[in-house]
């Protein structure tokens, strides 16, 4: 196995790692198709029940069948889950219930309509989200999707149907599909099917035959599901030939690549395989093979090609620089490994000494197609800025060294005369390996030209002083002819490998170097904790490894970045922050910035901005320094995230830390107050009670003195409760009961509160059984009628109604009062909070609390919300479950 097929160990060692972490999760299979009614759940229902045959077993999780006869027929043998009933406002929703296909854990579970949206209040807001536990936890997933569904083609979608579909899947969850089933049909099939009533009903089939199933939308859906679906096979036939290390050509795909060189034209060959690409509907790629002759041209020549490169990436293009001596090997190793079949390249007439690029290449490439464009100026003759083997050759400008050239002539005229000593002694065969030696120390010092003139020197030298007759060029030996055209030959050939070899070795050491530093920069960001510290280490960083000025910008808690005082301009660091988009020199955005400004994009959120002022902007335009960039960027951004979360996750622990303090105190204090108000109480019934009897101002007063008391008291109470609810003590007493046994001794419980008020109940008389704790349940109802009596004034009515939903018992206390603040549904609900701030209302802000946490206790959902009519309505839900069959009653004879 040579170098070029040798598989690369990174990669190796990457599919092992991405095959382990597979083999742990569930496998996804996505049926994928243009539009509803093309068969796609028919497809999975039909592949689910061939696995059920083989003994698999499956859950249909969530099938919607929309009333088609040929659907409800598949699924009727497969194990269904019963949907999950979700309230919402006044109806009930059912949903896919996650936690009990987790519970179950079948080895595959039906989910239809992956891009549906959750009701509010489950746990995921998408179902696909449902879908990544379910394979996290290693269960396998049949799904479906439509094309309009993605968010990538949503636009183009509602433009082509004029429909806005707000439903969609991100892409990345289509990419990580492990397989994609594409179910396809006709238009016209399609349309027949939805006339016989098999997508819709037949009053709805015409109403959607007007307008979204219209012929010319099915056809363009139908071609962009194809041609999605045939990016995918791209991409998996890629990652094929990597795994399996196939080095050969296969022509599955319609993608160019465009080779950039140093003649004049380099942006007529990028703009001709750019309009090739848009009309195959291609990708295709651009890349600019720098030899060490290349390397030497000037600086305006080396922008030229660097801008073209710009232009091929702007245009859609994945650009490249690599470095080689050699070429067309060197692009043909590029569309080997990228399984490119279709090069474009320049017209070349070639010279005496040189073949034109597109014959090297078919001679390098023979399995690549080559696509020649004509030249730009057809009545100009293109000049070659370099000519020479390769495509290259010296090109001798005002930043040649010429010194070097002096100095590798010195060189063999000195050695001449070094050796001219030893003429008699050595052999003339031995003193022209000198010389070569002398060729090769040059070539490796200063490259091929100083070289290349060494040894032309080396053999006029050796002529004139060593070959008889001396001190002339005459040769008396046609002999020593052939040994200097060898002498000459093995110089050139030499230098020209020595200096390539020292080209090879400068690139590997700048990309170790390259590697070195990010290796570096990885290293420290992994041990710091603070903003501060990732702020100094990038600045530094950077600034060493791309010779610039860098500044790193920070939003704060609003968004708004933090600009320092430096050339940077606010203004454009902010809306790459905004837009998570790079702008400043080199980009579409405010080229004319001298500043380039680059998003730190973290996998949650931007994170802030690199503001890079290079000494020598144009290493900017080097596709390799830029993903180099990228790379120091995406870093930064990951550590700055890292970061965020360690603060978060403090502040968690000080938050718990203080819960628990608080709680603690909370308990203690109440259970030392609870003793010294119950005998406050009860000293406070006494005086009332005392003989002889109390005037009439003293027993308003002590009957005050026992009011105060029981709130006080009630209030102590609470507090325990919470801090009881909070640290777990409580152990729910369920039980299967009615619900009017508690509703009427939570009455009893408040009628002294409930004096001023009417109260009304509207409780059916079919409500089945509950499983509850009826004396928290009792609690609960007792603070939601205080809560009530306390935010209306008196003579209003209070409600109290209960219902089933589905699966769950509501219970409603509602009054027609003043109704909620506006924006306080949620808020009322914690911890020290009141409907009204520094009101004169009695009361420390528990009562709500305390409701949530024992409802979430029973497995419920508690909510408040303002009535159209006015008034405030709080709801809590409690599950019903299946109570217990009554005992059968014995016959006695």
């Amino acid at each position: 196995m040579n170098e070029g097929q040798r598989p690369d160990p990174d990669a190796l060692l990457a599919q092992m790692q991405a095959s382990e972490r597979r083999a742990a999760r569930g496998r996804l299979r996505v049926y994928f198709g243009a539009s509803a009614g093309v068969g796609k759940t028919c497809a999975m229902l039909t592949a689910a029940r061939a696995l059920v045959g083989q003994g698999m077993a499956v859950l249909a999780g969530v099938v919607e069948t929309h009333g088609r006869r040929e659907t409800a027929a598949l699924l009727a043998d497969l194990p269904l889950l019963p949907p999950k009933q979700v309230p919402y406002r006044d109806r009930v929703l059912p949903e896919f219930d996650l936690d009990e296909a987790l519970r179950r854990r079948p080895a595959l579970v039906l989910v239809d309509e992956l891009a549906h949206t959750n009701a509010p209040g489950a746990r995921h807001p998408k179902r696909w989200q449902d879908v990544f536990e379910l394979l996290d936890a290693g269960i396998d997933v049949f799904t479906t999707v439509n094309v309009q569904h993605l968010e990538s083609l949503n636009d183009i979608v509602g433009g082509i149907t004029g429909v806005k579909v707000h439903e969609t899947v991100p892409d990345t969850v289509f990419e990580r599909a492990d397989e994609v089933v594409l179910v396809d049909v006709s238009a016209d099939e399609l349309l027949a099917r939805l006339m016989d009533g098999k997508v819709y009903g037949l009053d709805q089939a015409s109403r959607a035959a007007r307008n979204f199933f219209r012929k010319g939308n099915l056809i363009a859906l139908r071609e962009l599901a194809l041609r999605h679906m045939a990016d995918r096979l791209h991409g998996d036939v890629q990652a094929y030939r990597v795994e399996q290390s196939i080095d050969s050509l296969w022509k599955t795909g319609a993608v160019l690549l465009a080779c950039v060189g140093a003649r004049d034209g380099g942006e007529h060959i990028v703009r001709s395989a750019a309009r090739l690409a848009a009309q195959l509907n291609g990708r295709w790629h651009a890349v600019y093979v720098e030899t060490p002759a290349l390397q030497k041209l000037p600086d305006g020549e080396r922008e030229r090609i660097l801008r073209t490169l710009k232009l091929a990436q702007d245009l859609g293009a994945t650009t490249a620089v690599l470095a080689d001596s050699d070429v067309p090997a060197a692009i043909a190793r590029y569309a080997q490994a990228q399984n490119i079949a279709r090069i474009v390249v320049g017209r070349g007439s070639g010279s005496l000494w040189h073949r034109p690029m597109a014959r090297r290449l078919a001679a390098a490439a023979p399995a690549v197609d080559l696509i020649e464009t004509a030249a730009q100026n057809p009545g100009q003759t293109p000049v070659l800025k370099t000519p020479g083997k390769n495509g290259d050759r010296p090109h001798f400008s005002g930043n040649v060294p010429w010194l070097h050239y002096a100095i590798a002539a010195g060189a063999s005229c000195a050695l001449a005369v070094a050796m001219q000593p030893f003429s008699g002694v050595l052999e003339n065969t031995n003193i022209a390996m000198v010389f070569l030696l002398a060729v090769l120390l040059v070539a490796y010092r200063f490259g091929r030209g100083p070289a290349l003139l060494s040894s032309v020197t080396g053999v006029a030298a050796f002529d004139f002083l060593f070959v008889a007759p001396t001190f002339s060029f005459a040769v008396s030996d046609v002999q020593y002819l052939i040994t200097f055209a060898v002498m000459l030959a093995t110089g050139l050939v030499t230098s020209h490998l020595t200096a390539g070899l020292r080209f090879q070795a400068r690139v590997a050491s700048h990309r170790e170097l390259r590697a070195r530093a990010l290796y570096e920069f990885a290293r420290e960001l992994t041990g710091v904790l603070q903003a501060e510290q990732v702020f100094d280490i990038t600045s530094r960083t950077l600034a060493g490894a791309f010779r610039a000025r860098v500044t790193l910008l920070l939003p704060d808690e609003h968004g708004q970045l933090q600009a320092p005082d430096s050339d940077v301009d606010p203004a454009i660091a902010q809306w790459a922050f905004d837009h998570a988009e790079a702008a400043g020199f080199g980009t579409g955005t405010l080229p004319s910035s001298p500043v380039f400004y680059l998003p730190l994009t973290a996998p949650m959120r931007t994170r802030g901005v690199l503001a890079l002022l290079p000494d020598d902007r144009r290493w900017l335009l080097v596709p390799e320094q830029r993903r180099q960039l990228d790379t120091f960027a995406a870093l930064a951004a990951i550590a700055l995230e890292r970061v965020h979360y360690i603060d978060v996750a403090q502040g968690a622990l000080v938050q718990m830390a203080s819960e628990r303090l608080r709680n603690s105190l909370l308990a203690a204090l109440s259970h030392d107050l609870r003793t010294p108000l119950t005998s406050l109480v009860g000293l406070a019934e006494s005086l009332a009670r005392s003989k002889p009897a109390l005037a009439p101002s003293q027993l308003e007063l002590a009957e005050a003195l026992r009011q105060e008391s029981l709130r006080l008291s009630t209030m102590v109470a609470n507090l325990l409760d919470m801090a009881r609810i909070e640290s777990g003590a409580v152990q729910l007493k369920l039980q299967w009961q009615a619900l009017e046994e508690v509703v009427g001794s939570a009455l009893r419980a408040s009628r002294q509160t409930l004096r001023e008020h009417q109260v009304v109940t509207r409780l059916p008389a079919d409500l089945p059984l509950v499983r509850y704790d009826a004396v928290l349940i009792e609690r609960v109802l007792c603070n939601l009628l205080e809560n009530a009596v306390k935010y209306t004034p008196a003579g209003s009515t209070i409600a109290l109604g209960a219902a089933t939903a589905g699966t769950m018992l509501r219970v409603t206390v509602s009054d027609n009062g003043p109704g909620l603040p506006a924006g306080q549904e949620e808020a009322i609900f914690e911890k020290f909070t009141r409907g009204e701030n520094e009101s004169a209302r009695p009361g420390v802000g528990l009562g709500l609390s305390i409701c949530r946490a024992v409802v979430a206790a029973h497995g419920g959902t508690i909510g408040a919300s303002t009535a159209p009519e006015g008034g405030a309505a709080v709801t809590f839900t409690l599950p019903l479950g299946t109570p217990p069959a009554p005992p059968e009653e014995l016959d006695h004879e």
